[in-house]
């Protein structure tokens, strides 16, 4: 027997499919949403190593990312070398993750961005949840709630990032914003908002004002969590 295929059962016939095959053949006969996280990346994958099949070295990939979200969110660069991957399928990797955080930035320019707070903490989950250093993003969006921008604000270290409100505020002019959504990531994965960041809520939401635009919402993400300041009464 083929070291590289397995036996199936099919319609009452039994037939010989290749072991790089099997996730695919899963997610025609029963929805990609019945996969597991590993049996998805390799059908990313399409095919395995000399030696390893595709599951295996989804399984691996996983394991040295720690997670779906470490290695979607990885730097294509830091994958090369990890498991046998080489620039093509680093490259293919990180374009999955950024057609992912394309796809939703899509809808939340075209829907009310903030009649659906879970898909905007999502997006903002995309942006955020991989980095390894503080990096703070600013949404800018328009009277109907609709995203028109995201951008970088600000990057730091692994503790802190500074965010000027200044440089908030001259964005959402440029942007012609009316409204602002500010999010920023805890490397730390400590889903709990520090003394600074509600002082930075305040300051920013009072400079935001001075020229008629509103700062929303503040949103954390760390440890695979999103917070909202606004749910939590935090904006003041």
């Amino acid at each position: 027997m083929n070291p590289r295929s397995q036996v199936v059962a099919t319609g009452g016939l039994r037939s010989r499919v290749p072991l790089d095959s099997l996730p695919r053949e899963r997610l025609w006969r029963h929805g990609p949403a019945t996969l597991t996280d590993a049996e998805l990346l390799a059908v990313v994958l399409g095919t395995g190593l000399p030696g390893q099949d595709v599951l295996s070295l989804a399984q691996t990939l996983l394991v040295a990312f720690g997670g779906l979200r470490g290695l979607l969110g990885a730097e294509p660069t830091a994958m090369i070398g990890t498991a046998g991957i080489g620039r093509a399928r680093a490259a293919q990797l990180g374009a999955v993750m950024e057609l992912a955080r394309r796809s939703l930035a899509e809808d939340l320019t075209r829907e009310h961005t903030l009649d659906d707070p879970a898909r905007m903490q999502a997006y903002c989950a995309l942006l955020l949840g991989h980095q390894t250093v503080e990096v703070c993003y600013a949404l800018f969006l328009d009277n109907r709630l609709r995203l028109i921008a995201s951008e970088v604000v600000s990057r730091g270290t692994l503790a802190q990032a500074t965010v000027y409100p200044r440089e908030v505020v001259r964005a959402a002019l440029r942007h012609h914003a009316a409204m602002v959504v500010l999010a920023h990531n805890h490397p730390s994965g400590v889903a709990e908002p520090s003394a600074a960041d509600r002082q930075l809520t305040r300051h920013l939401a009072q400079a935001l004002a001075l020229v008629d635009i509103r700062l929303v919402d503040h949103v954390l993400v760390a440890g695979g969590q999103t917070v909202s300041f606004a749910q939590h009464g935090l904006m003041t």
